[in-house]
This record gives C-alpha cells, sequence and structure tokens, in this order.
C-alpha cells in the first residue's frame, strides 16, 4: 500500500510525527517531553502500520548533541567527584552484570529462550553490541534485539514518570551554572573537533561512537576550562526529539506479535530491574552521599544516551550518571562474552 512513498517522503512523515508527539507532550506537561513524546508517538504509529522511518543520520546527529552537551559539566571539580565515588560507579558495574544473569534465568526458565539468546538479551549493555555478540555466539539475533528495544521502551518512560509522581526534582548547582554564553563559532568549531572524533570511533567499530566521541573531546576540553561555547537547550530539545524518534523507529505492526510469551517475560524481567534499581540505588545513596535519584538513573538498566539526558533535563548530577553508564558500558562489553563461555563450559562439563 505504501511501497509508492518515497525514502525522503518516509523520513519527513517520521520526523512530523516525532514533533508532534513531542509538542503534544509538551502541552500535557509529561516528563522529557521532547524525548517521550517523540518516542511514544513514533512507536504507537509504527505499530499501527505507518510507513514512516528515521535514519541513523538523525539518531546520531541526537546522539551528538548528547554527547557534546554532557561534556560540558566535566570541570576539574566535577572530575574529582567522580574519582572520590569510582568505588560505587564499579559497584553499579558488578550490579548491572548480576542484573543480566537474573534476567537471563528469567528468561530461560519462564520465556522458553534458550541459553544463549536469554544471555545476551538480557545484558545490560547496547543492543547492537548485544546484538552483534548473540550473531557471533549464533543466538536469536532478532529476539536478542526486540528485548533491548522493549527494555529501552520502558525504561526511558516509566523512570522519568515515576520521578514526576514522587516529585522527584534536582537543582544540581553544576548543571545550572552551564547556562553560559553561546558563540556560534564556537559552536562550529564544537562541531568540527567532536565530530572527527566521532569518526574515528566509528571507524574503529567502537560503542556509541555518535555520544562516546563527542563527549570524550568536550570533556577533554571542559577539564583544561577551555570552553567554546554552550550549547542552547533548543538545541539540547532537538536531540532528545531526535533521540526519541530513532528509539521509536524500532518498533514494528508486528513487534509484540513475534513471540508475546518472550516478550512478555522480557517485559516483567525488566519492571523487576527497574524495581531493583531503585532499591540499590536507595542502599548506595545511604552509604556513598551520592542522591538517590542520581544513584537510580545511574543504576538503571538504560543507555548511557537516554539516561543521561535523563539527568541533564531533569537536573540530577548528569556528569556522575554519565560516569556510571560509560564505567558500566565498558564493563559489560568486557566482561558479558567470556562470562557467557564460562557458564557453558561449566553447563557443557555438569550436563
Amino acid at each position: 500500500m505504501f511501497m509508492f512513498m518515497t525514502n525522503v517522503t518516509r523520513i519527513i512523515l517520521g520526523l512530523f510525527t516525532a514533533t508532534v508527539g513531542a509538542l503534544a507532550a509538551v502541552k500535557l506537561g509529561m516528563p522529557l517531553p521532547w524525548m517521550i513524546g517523540a518516542l511514544l508517538a513514533t512507536a504507537i504509529s509504527k505499530m499501527a502500520g505507518s510507513p514512516a522511518c528515521s535514519h541513523k543520520v538523525f539518531r546520531n546527529g541526537g546522539q551528538w548533541v548528547i554527547g557534546a552537551s554532557l561534556g560540558l559539566y566535566f570541570t576539574p571539580e566535577m572530575l574529582r567527584l567522580i574519582a572520590l565515588n569510582l568505588p560505587f560507579i564499579l559497584a553499579g558495574t558488578v550490579f548491572a552484570l548480576g542484573l543480566g544473569g537474573m534476567g537471563a534465568w528469567i528468561l530461560r526458565t519462564l520465556g522458553g529462550a534458550d541459553f544463549k539468546t536469554a544471555w545476551f538479551a538480557s545484558a545490560i549493555g547496547g543492543a547492537s553490541e548485544m546484538t552483534t555478540l548473540a550473531e557471533r555466539n549464533h543466538a536469536r539475533a532478532d529476539l536478542v534485539a526486540s528485548a533491548h528495544s522493549l527494555r529501552m521502551l520502558m525504561v526511558v518512560v516509566i523512570i522519568p514518570f515515576a520521578f514526576q509522581a514522587l516529585d522527584i526534582h534536582g537543582s544540581d548547582a553544576s548543571q545550572l551554572s552551564r547556562s553560559g554564553f553561546f558563540d556560534p563559532g564556537g559552536l562550529l568549531l564544537l562541531i568540527l573537533l567532536t565530530s572527527v572524533m566521532g569518526l574515528v570511533f566509528q571507524r574503529f567499530s567502537l560503542p556509541n561512537p555518535w555520544v562516546l566521541g563527542p563527549l570524550l573531546v568536550t570533556a577533554l576540553l571542559t577539564s583544561q576550562e577551555v570552553v567554546f561555547t554552550y550549547l542552547p537547550v533548543e538545541m539540547t530539545n532537538l536531540g532528545q526529539l531526535l533521540i526519541g524518534w530513532s528509539l521509536g523507529d524500532k518498533f514494528g505492526s508486528d513487534f509484540f506479535r513475534r513471540a508475546p510469551r518472550y516478550l512478555s517475560v522480557v517485559a516483567l524481567a525488566n519492571a523487576l530491574n527497574i524495581l531493583l534499581a531503585f532499591c540499590f540505588g536507595y542502599v548506595v545513596s545511604l552509604l556513598s552521599g551520592i542522591a538517590f535519584p542520581t544513584l537510580v538513573l545511574g543504576t538503571s538498566p538504560g543507555g548511557i544516551a537516554e539516561m543521561a539526558i535523563t539527568a541533564k533535563v531533569l537536573m540530577l548530577g548528569a556528569p556522575v550518571v554519565t560516569a556510571f553508564h560509560v564505567i558500566r558500558m565498558v564493563g559489560v562489553l568486557l566482561a558479558t562474552a567470556p562470562l557467557y563461555r564460562v557458564l557453558v563450559r561449566r553447563m557443557e562439563s555438569s550436563s
């Protein structure tokens, strides 16, 4: 029915849908309206059969905005704060590995998935990286990708709404001080330098290249008190919209019909993970003195871009949340495949 539509037309329709959703969310007073509104409008329209689509260029652009804006928070004082809390950040990585193991057991026991599919579907890591690892280990890559898409949807929607319902918000002084000058020439220079690093990260197939590449450059400059410009709120809103659009685009009309039992169990496991993140964050807040909401975002099973932008918008310690997720991402990526091989050998030896 929609075969006559060109890719450009489908992308324009997708951008229009995401923008309408974002504006509606702003009007309704939803949390993180530019991201959540775009995500929900896109996901609902896609599941209803809309031919609209996104493109990786827009996703990369949204991630660039997030990475560059986050890097502006990494002042020398903030780096010292992160270093002081490094043990708790490492504990967050161990916690994430535990969530992945528990989720694999749940998916295998209740969802009927084979162990390798359940393992990579439950790992709290990047969706693309986990899907790639699943393919290498001959797991069901489609089910792994679906599980991570549903995980991201649930985390991005549930946690901000929970914070709004509980009247949780922040007043992080480091965030309030970020409303500095805007310089068009400085912005062009920042775009040039950070984009080069993004391309380098992409060339070497590093994870989240358009978040971590710009983040690294901007953070290095800011740590030396070199700031070319600050990003206006309109650019941050655009980044949120592009992120939400790209997340919603992962859902198709057959998404929940692919494996209903499996995805139902994925939803159950994710809900449990979010609840445990609240509990773990509370315990760590008592031990560390870090704000409880910041720890919930830092230890939640969401992605680095989504959780960091949530922290940024809600003023809940974006640098600390970013540090939690960057170190966790590295730890999970390094540990997931070796742990899988160890567990497989033990299962084979005991059978």
